[in-house]
């Protein structure tokens, strides 16, 4: 099969790697309008199981990955002048230059082609059997057919910022800041020995009433770390990944698709859904992308076939996740409703904002409620039952 994959990023590259290890005869071909080495974003966030998914796939990228990584434990949240740690399941950062780094290494040693500062025009496709968009959020791909696959997309109501800085931290990490103009807040997590990524949110209100929409970059990062100068502890705060690129504050984009294929055109990752990064599952999700897809097309010789379960296993698997990231972006939006409560019950509902019954139950109620839970199996069982009967109750009601 003559493969193209447009967009270099880690879904199109891990998923030439799985078809390579599935017939070495593949001619495929990774196509990357990006100089080599030039990415957004700082460091990416995965959990152990996805590690599992990566051995079982290629056990030699894999291990690459892990011996790359930093992993953490506990969650630490500071609220104002108070602080709490909560422990959690191991959780891993990976610069996300060094992952792409390695998997195209990787994907170059298996015999496929990764040619950088490769434009493909949206209505001149590649001559080959498959093409992948792997274009990411703004596909020209997806775009040139929005109709027929579709897409949707829904805006975030908070502005957040994507950052690096020098401050290394050992947990992550979660500061609430409150100023004259409401609560402005982070979440940091390192991804190597001498950076982290820092993740700044806020309401609009809070955006423009500290001038943070007018504000030139350097005048907003100034601002940032002396709102922030307890928790940065004299370190900086870095906009640029690139000396090209400029870090700017934006609304989370959540894009779904009726249909993630059109003939020989296949949608992956970002291109076919995004998730709210307050999850943290983006990689995850486009790498389980690729894993699925390379499945089905192992499974299946008949290509429609093969992408018409893809999309129907990809879509199955993602439903959960997705009103996950919806409720996750909701609890963040509706923050008032939540920081006021004793540190420790503030930082539990914190953990359980994926929840669909939350924003229905008075805070405190919930964090009751939440603690038998934990102790009685039927009343366990009858909250899982409970929280998507009431949020589909209110979501029918809205619509009338």
């Amino acid at each position: 099969m003559k493969i193209a994959c447009v967009g270099g990023g880690p879904a199109s590259l891990y998923f030439s790697i799985l078809m390579k290890l599935q017939d070495p005869s593949h001619d495929i071909t990774v196509h990357e309008k990006n100089p080599a080495g030039s990415t957004y974003g700082w460091g990416v966030t995965y959990w152990a199981g996805l590690l599992d998914k990566l051995r079982e796939g290629d056990p030699v990228s894999a291990l690459a990955v892990s011996e790359n990584s930093v992993s953490w434990s506990d969650g630490v949240a500071h609220v104002g002048d108070r602080t709490t740690v909560h422990p959690g399941d191991e959780g891993f950062g990976i610069g996300r230059r060094r992952m792409l780094e390695l998997l195209a290494e990787r994907a170059r040693s298996l015999g496929v082609r990764v040619e950088y500062e490769r434009e493909i025009e949206a209505d001149r496709l590649p001559d080959a059997d498959l093409v992948v968009a792997g274009d990411g959020v703004n596909s020209a791909l997806r775009q040139r057919h929005a109709d027929h696959f579709g897409s949707e997309i829904e805006l975030g109501r908070n502005y957040y910022i994507w950052l690096g800085t020098t401050k290394v931290f050992d947990s992550f990490t979660f500061s609430f800041v409150e100023t004259d103009h409401g609560w402005i807040w982070c979440y940091a997590y390192r991804f190597g020995d001498d950076r982290s990524t820092l993740v700044v949110e806020c309401s609009p209100r809070t955006w423009s009433g500290l001038g943070l929409d007018a504000a030139s970059e350097s005048d907003g990062l100034a601002l940032l770390e002396k709102l922030f100068a307890d928790l940065l502890d004299g370190h900086e705060l870095i906009g640029r990944a690139q000396a090209d690129d400029t870090a700017r504050w934006l609304t989370f984009r959540t894009l779904t698709n009726r249909t993630w294929h059109r003939g020989n055109l296949v949608l992956l990752g970002d291109s076919a859904h995004t998730t709210h990064y307050s999850i943290g599952a983006g990689t995850t999700l486009a790498l389980e992308d690729a894993i699925s897809l390379a499945r089905a097309l192992r499974k299946h010789a008949d290509l429609e076939t093969a992408l018409t379960q893809y999309e129907r296993e990809r879509k199955a698997e993602l439903l959960s996740v997705q009103s996950a990231a919806r409720h996750s972006a909701q609890w963040y939006e509706n923050l008032p409703r939540y920081i006021r409560l004793p540190p420790a019950q503030m930082f539990a509902l914190l953990g359980q904002r994926h929840s669909p019954l939350l924003p229905y139950v008075p805070p405190q109620l919930y964090y009751r409620i939440d603690r038998a839970a934990g102790r009685l199996e039927a009343l366990r069982r009858f909250k899982r039952w409970l929280g998507p009967k009431v949020a589909r109750g209110v979501q029918a009601r809205a619509r009338r």
